[in-house]
């Protein structure tokens, strides 16, 4: 079992939580209503904002210049690709990239950020890959299962677009050299003493993760908790 495996093994109820949440599914049925698809798309877009701080903190925390490119080709995937995406959608409500940066932050954002960053200062950069994996790999394992949904790709769908995108080969590509790093790096530096604490911030970023769904998810009924 790889080293990511294992994390998700020790994590399973959150990852589950996380990749099943009702958020996802209602995308890949287009039952989303479309507030809350909105509210969580600006929140994300200032959630970039931060992972790319990360990806440029995983810069200067990588010890091989290998690691450096590839955190520098994350930050620019962030920030070439993946916000355009955001801008784009947007758009279609009449929010330019201004008004998505002015948005106010969401308490679940701020938490989740501020967590991956924490992990990253304090820890070395097999430590904050960790807290990044859950977002990361994530995505990806998740718009698969969605874009298998019947009907989840198609025109009719508001949501087929943002399937698309994460389903597609890129971002496909993105996570799963995400993965191959993550797993070298913990050949390197995850010795079993470590193992239980690096589980922990697995845990807890997955946490955060589910926690940004619910965010959104809780629009759909004005913003008022089940």
């Amino acid at each position: 079992m790889s080293f990511f495996e294992r994390l998700k093994s020790a994590a399973s109820a959150e990852w589950r939580a996380y990749t099943e949440h009702p958020f996802t599914n209602a995308l890949a049925d287009g039952s989303l209503a479309e507030p809350a698809f909105r509210y969580y798309l600006v929140q994300d877009y200032l959630f970039l904002i931060e992972f790319s701080r990360a990806y440029a903190l995983a810069v200067y925390k990588s010890p091989r210049l290998a690691d450096m490119r590839e955190a520098a080709a994350g930050l620019s995937a962030i920030i070439d690709i993946e916000m355009n995406l955001h801008v784009k959608l947007c758009a279609g409500w009449g929010l330019s990239a201004d008004d998505l940066e002015r948005a106010p932050p969401a308490v679940e954002m701020l938490a989740y950020t501020r967590y991956v960053l924490d992990a990253g200062m304090r820890g070395d950069l097999l430590a904050l890959k960790v807290a990044l994996a859950p977002c990361v790999i994530g995505y990806a394992d998740i718009a698969t299962r969605l874009a298998a949904h019947p009907g989840a790709l198609a025109a009719t769908n508001p949501y087929s677009v943002w399937i698309s995108e994460y389903a597609g080969a890129p971002y496909q590509e993105v996570a799963a050299r995400a993965l191959t790093q993550l797993d070298g790096l913990a050949d390197l530096y995850a010795t079993p003493a470590r193992e239980q604490d690096l589980v922990a911030i697995f845990k807890e970023a997955t946490r955060l993760e589910a926690e940004f769904w619910e965010m959104g998810w809780r629009q759909r009924l004005g913003g008022v908790a089940d």
